[in-house]
């Protein structure tokens, strides 16, 4: 038997998987969470006993596993998702964040932030519906976001018979859209949520099905955190001017390297002011190294007393972004409030946030067939659309494509500090990105 310390020791040495479930009302996304948090033994006794005191309260002779993620009451008594609710659980072989994401398409918004860090998403179908428009919604939403990695969850098949044909061509039409998106990976599974068909244990009920169950895929599924090939990005969050006898010439910039590898006596940019330097030294946790990368919060201290101040980046000098202050991106609006044209915003990027304008708004995607909505004027809450914005300073974006972390932005109210929209800088689908590049730049993604 493990002990807790034996559990520690291989939890410490385990790698990370965040991913999200998505899918249509009703199709069980709460059920599967719930299933695998139950069946692999995620669930502490007064969790399960609760539940299982709701769910004889509400007349079921068996545990209600949705319970277990739908923690509102208003989730409760309708038996839907309504806010993102993040789990945390492990086994033996990887840790897990997971964001149970609702359906309904007034929580698009919903979906996107939950999506917006995943590696991997797991979009459930009802057998007996097969793809309908809120799955093709789902599939669109982790393509916009990049999601390297999506498992096709074919949900009650008890309620079909367990029959190969109606899996089969449920995951046919799936893979080809979401291929068509350019989602690198899509892997499609039968299961019972309800029942526990090939969520954590094999079903002898689809002997038909020689695949992994849920859980093998998501131990298994092959994670990098290594962004240490990607473009090396520092955005500058503070600058340390200590100003004592000791340090009386001490000048640093601290922050989190966002992607990279950055070395002492390498040439560098700050942006968008353009001057160039050399790092002189690199400060980790008090001690002085000659290297440093993400997601390492450090100290950067250059060569030259350039003006470095929060809110610039600094990276290689032969391999810096552009700076533009015409930013053309595709951003989900998730404020009540709508965005129009003309409207004057606030754009956080990294650390710097500066005024901008609305200039545009080209077109609104309608996701059901993926057709452009031309000049609709506003983008409403749960509205993803094409947005060009004008801004008062320069900023230094990477293409979302290039990097989710340097290409990723919000639309702020200046008025109230309220989050407007999510956006994500170039173009909008993998496959345009794709289309325009050699086929092998597919490795060339950033996550």
């Amino acid at each position: 038997m493990t002990t807790p310390i034996q559990l520690a020791e291989q939890l410490s040495t385990t790698t990370l998987l965040r991913f999200a479930t998505a899918g249509s009302v009703d199709d069980g996304k709460s059920t599967l969470v719930g299933r695998l948090l139950h069946d692999s033994k995620s669930v502490l006794t007064d969790q399960l006993e609760a539940v299982e005191d709701a769910s004889r309260k509400r007349g079921q002779e068996a545990p209600d596993l949705a319970l277990l993620t739908d923690g509102l009451r208003a989730e409760r008594e309708q038996g839907i998702t309504i806010d993102v609710a993040y789990r945390y659980f492990a086994t033996t072989r990887r840790r897990f964040i997971l964001a149970d994401t609702p359906g309904h398409v007034q929580y698009t918004r919903n979906m996107v932030t939950g999506a917006s860090t995943a590696e991997l998403a797991v979009v459930l179908v009802d057998a007996r519906n097969g793809v309908v428009e809120q799955t093709r919604r789902h599939a669109a939403v982790a393509a916009l976001l990049r999601v390297p990695h999506v498992v096709l969850a074919v949900n009650k098949m008890d309620l079909v018979d367990y029959a190969e044909p109606v899996f089969a061509a449920i995951a046919e039409e799936f893979t080809a859209y979401a291929a068509s998106l350019g989602v690198p990976e899509i892997t499609a599974i039968p299961i019972s949520a309800l029942a526990g068909d090939n969520v954590v244990e094999p079903s002898s009920n689809m002997d038909w099905y020689g695949g992994p169950t849920v859980l093998e895929h998501l131990e298994t599924v092959p994670v990098s955190h290594d962004l240490t090939g990607c473009h090396a990005r520092f955005p500058v969050q503070y600058v340390i001017r200590p100003q004592t006898p000791e340090h009386r010439d001490y000048r640093g910039y601290a922050g989190q390297i966002a992607a990279g590898v950055f070395r002492v006596g390498e040439p560098v940019t700050v942006l968008p002011s353009g001057r160039t330097s050399t790092i002189a030294g690199i400060d980790l946790l008090g001690d002085s190294v000659d290297i440093a990368w993400a997601p390492q919060s450090v100290t950067v201290r250059l060569a030259d007393d350039v003006d470095v101040s929060r809110g610039d980046l600094i990276a290689p000098s032969d391999d810096a972004p552009a700076v533009t202050q015409d930013v053309e991106a595709t951003v989900c609006h998730v404020a009540d409030r709508p965005l129009t044209v003309g409207q004057r915003v606030l754009i956080k990027h990294t650390t710097r946030t500066v005024k901008a304008i609305v200039k545009d708004i080209p077109s609104r995607l309608t996701l059901d067939d993926l057709s452009q909505h031309p000049a609709p004027g506003q983008l409403v809450a749960n509205d993803i659309g094409r947005v060009v914005v004008r801004t008062a300073e320069p900023l230094a974006l990477d293409a979302y494509a290039d990097s989710r972390r340097t290409g990723s932005f919000l639309l702020i109210d200046p008025a109230d500090g309220t989050t407007l929209s999510a956006g994500m800088a170039g173009a909008s689908f993998a496959a345009v990105v794709r289309a325009a590049a050699p086929a092998d730049d597919e490795a060339e993604w950033d996550f």
